[in-house]
């Protein structure tokens, strides 16, 4: 066979195995099929025969649970990979088969026809702040579900706190007063008491590790830049930057909106136009943290202290987007709701907004 050729590689990957479907060239049925498991010998006899191919390889998978290592072990022995989206990967409606063969089948003919959409792959250093920023996002459920354990057998055995607003100091010395004659609500209060205090300790733990993170030189410009933003602080920006990179890779604006699924949905045919809520697809961490910072758009734009200490020393082009991003969005949101709008919705649209100021930061920043 011809050094020249291509073979096109689908692989469904599974913890425990491989499939394969070789493809070469233009060629309709694989020239090859095999199963491969995922130990280190069984890598190595994938790797050894996709290199005996004579010719060029190109091999794909979907992103799951396995994660990037197939594809760095790949890419660090010569062999080209990429990874799909699941999500974007076309299907036939009326295809109600589903097996690893022809799913390995299909990825090698829709990459050979160029029909996939490939998504981003960080290093392994980016990869592991995504997973502690990510791991802190855990923390902050692990916390909120122990509050409400807490709160709810409280409530049940007629303890309520009615002095102001839970979780401050005085609610902290309204819990250490409770005392309960019976044995095994003790036992009950002091086991939650103790899961609460030990899911506060492993927040601390993870913030202050991301804090430091973002002091390190990779870090701590484009933090510094991300910060002069209002809503935007330390956890806020080291999400935005491990979860998405470098932000030149998006050419628009509202190429960003649509990778964090803050674009509204549309369906519309002949004469009929349909536009819905947001498309909610792509990555949903950061979509969160967004209309999380939005709300800080509901007040009118005021240069605390704060702020101005977080913009001081910042490049004139990064401030001035931030400036803008403060009046812009606080008319707007004043608008929407003067309109009627409900304030959900309206936060949504602000996000949406906030995420192209973020672009234009990251652009300036990068430069």
């Amino acid at each position: 066979m011809s050094k020249s050729s291509i073979y096109w590689v689908g692989m469904d990957v599974h913890a425990d195995k491989i499939q394969v479907a070789v493809y070469r060239n233009t060629e309709l049925p694989p020239c090859e099929e095999y199963e491969s498991q995922t130990d280190k010998r069984s890598l190595g006899r994938l790797l050894k025969r996709l290199k005996s191919l004579p010719g060029e390889l190109r091999c794909v998978y979907e992103a799951g649970p396995c994660g990037y290592e197939l594809h760095r072990y790949l890419t660090s022995n010569g062999i080209s990979c990429e990874i799909t989206a699941p999500a974007l990967i076309p299907k036939k409606a009326g295809d109600r088969i589903k097996t690893d063969r022809r799913d390995a089948r299909n990825l090698g003919r829709l990459y050979r026809s160029g029909t996939l959409t490939m998504i981003y792959i960080p290093d392994e250093e980016q990869e592991a702040v995504r997973d502690l920023v990510r791991a802190r996002e855990d923390a902050v459920e692990d916390v909120r579900r122990k509050k409400h354990h807490l709160g709810k057998f409280l409530l049940r055995h007629g303890h309520r706190y009615r002095d102001g607003k839970q979780w401050t100091q005085a609610h902290d010395r309204w819990l250490k007063a409770i005392e309960f004659g019976n044995t095994s609500l003790k036992t009950v209060l002091d086991g939650y008491t103790l899961a609460l205090e030990l899911a506060n300790e492993q927040l601390a733990r993870l913030t202050q590790a991301i804090e430091e993170i973002s002091i390190t030189p990779k870090h701590q410009k484009y933090v510094a830049a991300l910060m002069t933003l209002r809503g935007v602080q330390t956890v806020t920006a080291m999400t935005i930057l491990s979860e998405i990179g470098d932000m030149r890779r998006f050419g628009k604006a509202r190429d960003f909106m649509a990778a964090l699924g803050l674009v509204p949905s549309e369906y519309s045919s002949g004469n009929s136009v349909y536009r819905g809520s947001v498309t909610k697809t792509g990555n949903m961490h950061v979509r969160r943290i967004l209309v999380e910072s939005a709300w800080h758009y509901r007040h009118r734009a005021t240069a605390s202290s704060r702020i101005k200490a977080r913009r001081a020393g910042q490049p004139i082009e990064v401030i001035r987007v931030a400036q803008k991003a403060d009046s812009r969005l606080y008319i707007k949101y004043r608008r929407m709701i003067d309109r009627g709008k409900p304030p959900n919705k309206t936060i949504v649209a602000i996000a949406r907004e906030l995420a192209g100021f973020i672009w234009a930061i990251g652009w300036k920043a990068y430069a």
